[in-house]
């Protein structure tokens, strides 16, 4: 019985030993995977959280990170996607991200009157069309009296669409300078159009619905579509002033505005291989609104 339960003890003693030393490999692993980690990042990486709407810039931003990257700029970009703009700036205000590229000068201005945002512009990045959309008809002069028109619902994209319509002889508006019209701004509709808004992501989505729609580059890229099918494209020129307002840019609290850190990731976007990347990625519809550096 005695040597019964020595033999016991050390059985069970070698149990509790490998048990330890697994115990111990496991932790040692996690140490050293960490330190991988730890290395692969850098401690002195700073991190920069940029608010992008949908996936369409994602290859705009890869463009970026490489050109930081070559710069020997210790900094990692991390894209933070949002569904709409309308969100972007309370996520900037909120500290959510550290700054955006979502947004145009009329979007911005516009949201800032609403909500009082502290924000500020970093710099610009490229110019956008809104075109007009349809599966039904080949050219504006086709559309029916009564026929249903979706245009994006948020204030400044509405008014920019309200423009398009008219650029397109489909309606005409009070004042054609204005940059944000409004609905009741529309002074002749011969077609007896119905205008509605909805949401700009979803409009090539209701096509089907809606005998056409007017909406951003951004998701008619997003949706494996190039902006050349539209049935009505709006000529756009950097040099002119009307076209201002439509310039996207890179937007971050006002306290942050001179954040060196922000200042390289602007400057290494207005390099020239993010300058021909933005014209690959969108096939020459949108164009770089930066001077090369």
């Amino acid at each position: 019985m005695v040597g019964r339960s020595r033999v016991g003890k050390k059985n069970r003693a070698k149990v509790q030993l490998a048990a330890l030393s697994l115990v111990i490999v496991l932790l040692l692993t996690l140490v050293v995977g960490t330190d991988v980690r730890l290395n692969q990042v850098g401690a002195d990486v700073k991190v920069v959280r940029v608010g992008v709407i949908g996936s369409s810039d994602d290859q705009i931003w890869k463009a970026v990170q490489a050109e930081l990257d070559r710069r020997g700029e210790n900094i990692r970009i991390e894209l933070k996607p949002f569904q709409d703009a309308i969100y972007v700036n309370q996520a900037t205000a909120n500290r959510e991200v550290d700054f955006n590229a979502a947004q145009h000068y009329a979007y911005l201005e516009d949201d800032v009157k609403t909500h009082h945002y502290q924000l500020a512009v970093l710099g610009d990045t490229y110019i956008s069309p809104m075109n007009l959309y349809s599966q039904r008809y080949a050219k504006p002069s086709q559309f029916q009296d009564g026929d249903r028109v979706a245009i994006p619902n948020n204030a400044t994209n509405m008014g920019r669409a309200l423009k398009v319509l008219a650029d397109a002889k489909l309606i005409g508006l009070r004042d054609p300078k204005a940059t944000n019209p409004l609905p009741e701004d529309v002074v002749d509709n011969p077609r007896h159009l119905h205008i509605e808004q909805v949401d700009p992501a979803g409009i090539l989505n209701l096509l089907p619905d809606y005998a056409g729609g007017v909406t951003n580059a951004n998701f008619v890229v997003d949706a494996g579509r190039s902006v050349h099918d539209a049935i009505h494209e709006v000529p756009y020129d950097l040099q002119n002033p009307a076209n201002k307002p439509y310039i996207n840019i890179i937007v971050t609290t006002k306290d942050q505005r001179d954040n060196p850190t922000y200042a390289a990731v602007v400057r290494a976007y207005h390099s020239k291989p993010v300058a021909d990347t933005i014209v690959r990625v969108y096939k020459g519809a949108c164009l770089p609104a930066f001077k090369v550096s």
